[in-house]
């Protein structure tokens, strides 16, 4: 066993092989327009990205570049899930929250940002529709009726937004056409889970169309307080989110206009106190999934609302593009933090050692984000493309930090405000020639100037320290990044491709003053990147291959500091980190039934700086760094960025055979990844173990895939296992979603 967890490719080859065995008879699941016929062979669709900002065969794109299609994105939402369920489903993509579904934080190379703050940059950029997301709780946004999702890996330092030197996760939502069409789908299971989403379209006139979509998830509370009268369980939620849009076609001007909005209540994370075996990480022995022990409040809300117009104008030789968007969110999340009740020095307390209470709260009680961009690009035909344009990004955030007395019954004992106005704006151009039929070459530039107004108060301290008057800082900075790449037919069916390119973060700003006295601020950072690959159909074009070598520097790069001894979250740059990996995506029609999708990769990173010492746990772990010159602080040069696998492998598999007029179907999916750090520092108890997570579905299709009625499970083996800490007080943890068991109907109408 210990053999396969270190070898996780060789799982996934395993299972690839030997699931036809197992799932005899299996099937599509809903996949068959993945694979369009032909009178004398199946063969793959072409994948279409707008990685490059227009559509294009992913093929063609040199980068590495994943993509999540509709059928798959349907499979990890079956069971009420969240967009963390992205997490390890393509190469270098992992994902966790310590804020339930309220609060995703997104890994990409090992590049992202463990900050617990509402107001924490990432340097992973989420794109929703071509507007960029940059306030953490609008990238939870859930995932319903979207066409594809495209992870783009490495720095995106021309085309998209501010603050991508990670790279970009961009969802295209299915848009409206003059076809009328739509569907229902109605899931229910363990729990009492209900999964319902649904979206109908059509013509509003010759030249115009309209598509609402909506969701509804719904999950009970699953886990039982055994020490509270007042707050009896948690673990559920009601998530709704709507979407609507409108577009018109017309002679060389064409409009997309689009409203969102989301509601949800619930969804706080169980924080599980001295739940890992000290000088271990295995789960204690009597830890029970439905089972935990509070004596404070957990809870938490979103509202979320977007609007968004997207026009274009044909001029010929050139089009001229524009994208307006408004984007604003409310939301409140509380919890036990200590993840027990009571303390030393008030008895009872539990479960383990409690040395103090802390529940706190966090909310964003007014937010709005304002973007623009306008993009003009040639149409005419020729060997040269070009693209050039303008951005501009103004976001005003309020935030409100809140510390409780659990003892005392909950009453508030501390506050702290935040506010930020961040403004940013970028000129930028693209420009690529083909030199001949085979040998294409492309670069770009990108000039961002970057600034913040910050200023945080402490009202009341829960501590004893007093008030503290408003603290104010200003950073800002402006940066020239860019690629080159080229891109080499070598036959009509591989491509070979090179890149190097540069990003940039912009300085980031921690002021969380509940238990600390100063405002951090993280200077930029930057990031410089090559990599290398192949693209490739075969096997009549019913097989394809990617695959990408990579090499990074991220100079002066930003890191969070979480936690130590109290809840105080500390910016600060270290020298570097470099990182080198590979990766591959396989996808395979391996009879005209049975497809096969297997990706992996591997990440070598690490941070770089024999000075940084920061302050360890404050919870009696087992650190294994050295000691710093300061009393108190350990050295973290050599380790690994923290949620960062080496390993990751994902893949699918799905079956089928007629009978009866329609068809009988299996689809499975699996993901797995190594071991992760939580923190900057290492250390015994704060490590996530080896993670193996699958999905099942049986079902059975008709009428040319009208009417689906299906068993699914997720999570199917009910691993449970820490991924991720609470570092201050005791050995707190918080695990993954324990396995669910369900039915789903859908009706395409």
């Amino acid at each position: 066993m210990r053999m396969l967890e270190k070898n996780p490719l060789v799982v996934a080859m395993l299972a690839a092989l030997a699931l036809p065995a197992l799932t005899l008879p299996a099937a599509a699941f809903a996949q068959q327009d993945a694979v369009e016929s032909s009178d004398d062979a199946n063969v793959l669709d072409e994948i279409v990205v707008t990685a490059r900002r227009k559509a294009e065969n992913a093929k063609d794109i040199p980068e590495a570049v994943s993509v999540l299609d509709r059928d798959r994105l349907i499979a990890l939402g079956g069971a009420g899930g969240d967009v963390v369920a992205l997490s390890n489903q393509t190469p270098s993509l992992n994902a966790e929250s310590s804020f339930g579904r309220t609060f995703p934080r997104f890994y990409l190379r090992g590049l992202g940002n463990t900050d617990f703050d509402l107001n924490a940059s990432s340097p992973v950029s989420f794109v929703y529709d071509d507007v960029v997301l940059e306030n953490p709780t609008l990238k939870g946004f859930p995932i319903f009726d979207i066409d594809r999702v495209e992870v783009l890996r490495g720095p995106q330092g021309t085309l998209f937004g501010r603050n991508a030197p990670a790279g970009v996760i961009k969802f295209e939502s299915v848009r409206p056409s003059q076809v009328a069409e739509g569907y229902a789908r109605l899931g229910a299971g363990t729990y009492g889970t209900v999964n319902f989403e649904g979206a109908y379209g059509a013509a509003a006139g010759e030249q115009s169309s309209f598509r609402i979509s909506a969701l509804y998830q719904h999950k009970d509370d699953y886990a039982d307080n055994l020490r509270s009268a007042t707050e009896k369980s948690l673990g559920g939620f009601d998530e709704r989110a709507i979407r609507a849009q409108f577009a018109f076609e017309g002679d060389g001007f064409d409009a997309l206009f689009q409203a969102r909005a989301r509601n949800m209540d619930g969804g706080s994370q169980i924080f599980r106190a001295n739940s890992v075996l000290p000088g271990s990480n295995q789960l204690v022995p009597n830890f029970d999934f439905e089972r935990y022990a509070h004596d404070a409040i957990g809870a938490a809300f979103v509202d979320t609302l977007g609007f968004n117009a997207r026009l274009s104008w044909d001029l010929g030789a050139m089009r001229l593009y524009s994208v307006s968007a408004y984007e604003s969110v409310e939301m409140f999340s509380r919890g036990d933090v200590d993840g027990g009740f009571g303390a030393s020095f008030a008895p009872p307390f539990g479960p383990g050692f409690i040395p103090f209470p802390a529940e706190s709260g966090d909310g964003i009680p007014d937010h709005r984000q304002l973007t623009q961009e306008f993009r003009l690009e040639n149409q005419s035909e020729g060997p040269l493309s070009w693209q050039v344009g303008a951005w501009v990004y103004d976001e005003l955030l309020k935030l409100d930090n809140v510390s409780y007395n659990t003892l005392a019954g909950g009453i508030e004992n501390g506050r702290a405000k935040q506010r930020q106005d961040n403004r940013a704006y970028a000129l930028f151009g693209a420009l690529g020639y083909q030199v001949n039929e085979q040998l294409r070459l492309a670069g770009g530039l990108r000039f961002t100037d970057d600034s913040k107004e910050f200023s945080a108060q402490r009202l009341s301290s829960p501590i004893g320290a007093g008030p503290l008057g408003v603290q104010r800082v200003n950073p800002s900075d402006s940066n020239v990044s860019g690629d080159l790449s080229l891109s080499f037919a070598a036959t009509e069916d591989v491509n070979v491709f090179a890149r190097a390119a540069t990003g940039f973060r912009a300085p980031s700003i921690q002021g969380r003053l509940l238990f600390g006295d100063r405002v951090s601020v993280a200077d930029s950072e930057t990031v410089r990147s090559i990599e290398a690959g192949i693209k490739a159909d075969f096997w009549e074009r019913r097989a394809r291959f990617n695959a990408a070598v990579f090499d990074y520097r991220v100079s002066d790069i930003q890191l969070t500091a979480v936690g130590g001894q109290a809840n105080f979250n500390t910016l600060v740059n270290a020298e570097r980190a470099d990182g080198r990996g590979v990766e591959f995506d396989f996808e395979a029609l391996l009879t005209p039934d049975l497809i096969a999708t297997l990706g992996a990769s591997y990440n070598d990173v690490e941070i770089n700086d024999s000075r940084l010492a920061i302050q360890p746990c404050g919870s009696g772990c087992t650190v294994l760094d050295p000691r710093g010159s300061i009393a108190g602080t350990v050295l973290i040069d050599g380790n690994r960025l923290p949620q960062t696998p080496e390993w990751i492998a994902n893949m699918t598999m799905r079956y089928g055979f007629e009978l009866a007029g329609g068809e009988l179907y299996a689809y499975t999916d699996w993901s797995y990844r190594t071991e992760v750090n939580y923190f900057l520092y290492e250390s015994v108890e704060f490590t996530g173990d080896p993670l193996l997570q699958g999905g099942l579905r049986l079902g059975y299709t008709w009428n040319d895939g009208q009417y689906d009625v299906a068993l699914l499970s997720r999570n199917v083996l009910d691993e449970i296992e820490s991924v991720g800490g609470v570092d201050f007080n005791n050995l707190t943890t918080y695990v993954n979603p324990g396995r669910y068991v369900g039915v789903e109907a859908t009706v395409q109408f």
